[in-house]
């Protein structure tokens, strides 16, 4: 990669060191066809496997972040940044050259202040999750909602909005794309979800949570949403069921 890099991907990371043998490799063979300069900032949150270790062997910058607090982690990471564009990736989360270069042309035109993916799990399961899939498609388009797994931004305007909120413990990529939409519009920016391509990520909260859990999770957080204040109440993100109290290396993969 180029010495100044232009464009800064940043992957948050707890005890992921299965998943960035995988994710890394990807990332740099997509950022490596788009001819620009480009770095990778893995964000160690408190890991406590070779979650630094593996992302530095692989080349990537690694920032640390104590405090596991997803906005937290995805914000130090922009804060250590040197590009101008700011691209957030999920460990598990393997986005190709084409979706890179649809993205980076977006926010290179100066009419779009960032932005996010319509989701494709790489191995769907049940046909209620493939449902909920599509539905999620559908209104993520319609409102401009950007996927965690997936949001891209100018420095600009991340600045200006403040980044992710550090409020909440879930659900921060919604803030953020509500606030970077008000903060377009009063620039003549937009705020947008891209159709196509898709980004493709892991199905493992499939394999992780049973179908009774997301649906008490989405029953929860519909009547209670100051509920993501809460990191026990939103566990959904910060526990992986069979791993040894929770502070050892996830053995479950796709």
């Amino acid at each position: 990669m180029l010495a100044e890099p232009g464009i800064s991907v940043i992957v948050p990371a707890w005890n992921e060191a299965d998943e960035l043998p995988w994710t890394l490799p990807a990332l740099q063979r997509a950022l490596s066809e788009l001819g620009r300069g480009a770095e990778i900032i893995v964000v160690d949150n408190a890991s406590t496997d070779g979650t630094a270790e593996i992302a530095r062997a692989h080349g990537a910058h690694v920032v640390s972040e104590p405090e596991r607090r997803i906005a937290r982690a995805r914000n130090a990471g922009a804060k250590a940044a040197r590009g101008r564009l700011l691209i957030f990736v999920d460990a598990d989360t393997r986005p190709g050259a084409e979706l890179l270069r649809a993205s980076l042309s977006l926010l290179d035109s100066g009419t779009v202040c960032g932005g996010g993916a319509q989701v494709a799990f790489e191995s769907p399961h049940r046909i209620l999750y493939r449902r909920g899939t599509a539905l999620w498609n559908t209104v993520a388009l319609r409102l401009n909602l950007a996927a965690g797994c997936y949001v891209f931004a100018t420095r600009e305007a991340f600045e200006a909005t403040g980044g992710f909120s550090e409020k909440v413990y879930a659900g921060e990529e919604i803030l953020f794309s509500l606030r970077m939409h008000r903060w377009g519009r009063r620039h003549d920016q937009r705020f947008c979800v891209l159709r196509e391509p898709r980004v493709q990520t892991s199905a493992r909260k499939a394999e992780w949570f049973s179908l009774g859990q997301h649906l008490a999770l989405l029953a929860l957080l519909s009547l209670f949403p100051f509920a993501l204040r809460s990191r026990r109440l939103c566990g959904f993100w910060y526990r992986r069921p069979g791993a040894e109290a929770n502070g050892v290396r996830d053995r479950l993969r796709d």
